[in-house]
This record gives C-alpha cells, sequence and structure tokens, in this order.
C-alpha cells in the first residue's frame, strides 16, 4: 500500500520514516494500565502516531513513510489514521525481532526511494515539522545522526547510507544502554547527535510529554483519563 504527497524530486532530502504498532488494545501502550485500561491505553497510542504523522506530514523535503504492524482494523481512531496514511508510503514491517523489523524497515524504504533515510517512532509526540526539518539537515552534514532518549535508548536514527542499517540487527532494544549500544555499532563514523528527547513508555512519562505539548491529541487523550494533575 503507497500514497505520499507529490514532493519535487530536487527537493527531497531524506525518506521521513515512522516505524509504528497498530494501536490495538491490549497491545499498545500496555505500560500504562493501570491505571489505564487497555482500551484508553490504545487510545492514548492512536493519539500519539497521529500526532507524529502530522508532524512528519508538515516536514518540509522528505518523503513521508511509514512501516507498520498490526492490525488496522482493530485499532483505535482506525478511520483517522487510515486518512492521515493516504499521503504515506505505507510498507509492512517485517522480521522475527524488534532489531530486525527496524532494520529492515530501512532497507525496504530506501529500496522504495533511494533517498537517505530518517527514521523515528510513535513514542515522541512532542516532535515538531522543526525539529524534524532541522534534524534531517543535520543528517547531510554527518554519516548518521542519533537522537537519544532519556531513557537511554533513541527516538531517531539518521543514516546516509541505509545498509548501516543491519548494523542493527545485533543491537539489544528497550533497555537502557540501547543507545549506547547502537552507537557501538555504527561504528567509526561521523555520527552528529540530535536533542534528548522522552519516550512515552509509562503514565510519568506521559505526563511529562503531554504537560510540554497541552495542544497536542497526546495531550487530549492523557485529559481524558484524567490523569493530568
Amino acid at each position: 500500500m503507497s500514497g505520499g504527497l507529490p514532493v519535487s524530486g530536487s527537493a527531497v532530502k531524506a525518506s521521513l520514516l515512522v516505524v509504528a504498532k497498530a494501536p490495538v488494545p491490549g497491545l499498545a501502550k500496555t505500560r500504562l494500565c493501570p491505571p489505564a485500561t487497555p482500551e484508553e491505553a490504545a487510545d492514548v497510542a492512536a493519539a500519539a502516531l497521529l500526532d507524529t504523522l502530522d508532524a512528519v506530514l508538515g516536514t518540509p523535503h522528505v518523503r513521508p513513510v511509514v512501516a507498520l504492524t498490526g492490525d488496522l482494523g482493530e485499532a483505535r481512531r482506525s478511520a483517522e489514521i487510515r486518512d492521515a496514511l493516504r499521503h504515506f508510503t505505507v510498507l509492512a514491517q517485517r522480521g522475527a525481532s524488534f532489531a530486525d523489523r527496524l532494520a529492515n524497515a530501512h532497507t525496504d524504504t530506501h529500496r522504495a526511494h533511494g533517498l537517505p533515510v530518517f527514521q523515528i517512532g510513535m513514542d515522541t509526540p512532542q516532535v515538531t515539522p522543526l525539529l524534524l526539518a532541522e534534524s534531517v539537515d543535520r543528517l547531510a552534514a554527518h554519516d548518521a545522526v542519533l537522537g537519544p532518549a532519556a531513557d537511554g535508548g533513541w527516538w531517531a536514527l539518521g543514516l546516509n547510507d541505509p545498509t548501516l542499517a543491519r548494523n542493527l540487527r545485533i543491537v539489544p532494544m528497550s533497555r537502557p544502554d540501547t543507545g549506547a549500544h547502537t552507537l557501538s555499532a555504527l561504528g567509526e563514523r561521523d555520527i552528529g547527535m540530535l536533542p534528548v528527547l522522552s519516550d512515552v513508555d509509562d503514565m510519568t512519562t506521559a505526563r511529562e510529554v503531554a504537560a510540554a505539548v497541552p495542544g497536542t491529541r497526546f495531550a487530549a487523550a492523557l485529559a481524558h483519563l484524567g490523569v493530568l494533575r
């Protein structure tokens, strides 16, 4: 399935890839439960995804791509998500592990568009078009860029040579040292570091992120839970 907004080929600097999971109750943002119910946690995940897709679509000079896993038919806010995805090239995630799926998403995105790949997830709904545009611009000055997450992981990875993504297969994911292992796996290359952001992993970080972006769908979803106190 593919789509995409018309973008002048000469103006495009990179593919902007979102690695995403369909926000299905019981499978999305389960660390928010309790106090959230599985349905409420999936609503929060859907809001984060929609805010992220909006930020990507507002970013100039990129080719918007989503690598998706999960059943959108069972997802919360599926109609809104499908509508947003009309403007993206949509690829199915493939691979047994999360590290494999990340590596394959970079490979498949590069195969689709032949551009450098700048990849984010759906756990940082505080990203803005300005931050994404500046980060893509930084990629042009380095072999790669990495956006550290406050928990020791990372929220963004940009590669001028997307074949380097194969090195992600040896990186242990979802650990406090994932960022350090990723830097090590990239080897002796010129790596530009991006600002540190907080991933939405639990209710504490969800509150922090929502407080920073009060006008977003994400903040509204948290407010609906009555946890922003």
